[in-house]
């Protein structure tokens, strides 16, 4: 099984604030470390653009004609942000 690395973080909170995190988690029945990881990936891979369902691409890029390798399904599973891109 592959281990994923994490980087340990301190934050402040408000009180009111943390007590409604860990209402939050409960209710995902999420650990409050699990809960807040899980935000932060959702809110931040919001932010990377994914192609729309009826995307064409420009014929100078379709012209490399495999030059620019589609990640293969390893490749997907290890990467969130892969995925969101493909729509996977």
């Amino acid at each position: 099984m592959e281990t994923i690395s994490r980087t340990q973080i301190a934050v402040r909170l408000r009180p009111d604030i943390l007590e409604r995190v860990r209402y939050k988690a409960r209710q995902e029945k999420l650990s409050v470390n699990a809960y807040i990881e899980k935000t932060l990936q959702d809110a931040s891979l919001a932010k990377i653009p994914k192609l729309p369902e009826d995307f064409v691409a420009d014929p100078v890029i379709e012209s490399f004609n495999g030059m620019i390798k589609a990640p293969s399904q390893k490749e997907l599973d290890a990467d969130p942000r892969l995925r969101h891109i493909f729509g996977v």
